[in-house]
């Protein structure tokens, strides 16, 4: 590997809103940093899953509806 072109690696604690705090390796801030998290991904719907989809009627919708009864 070339040297100087690479990041520091090093280990920060990530905290977690509920309190939870785990240590991890990663590029951000300087060693033995703290990163807060402000959504706590195990409850938060993007990952675990509990989303509802919205139907609004975008372009598509409407694509679709107007060209429904051509039999394509």
């Amino acid at each position: 590997m070339k040297s100087g072109i690479h990041p520091d690696y090093h280990f920060i604690t990530v905290t977690l809103p509920s309190g939870t705090e785990y240590v991890t390796r990663s590029t951000y801030g300087e060693a033995n940093a703290t990163l807060a998290l402000d959504i706590d991904p195990s409850t938060h719907p993007a990952w675990t899953g509990n989303t509802q989809q919205v139907a609004r009627g975008g372009r598509v919708t409407k694509f679709n509806n107007r060209f429904a009864n051509l039999g394509i």
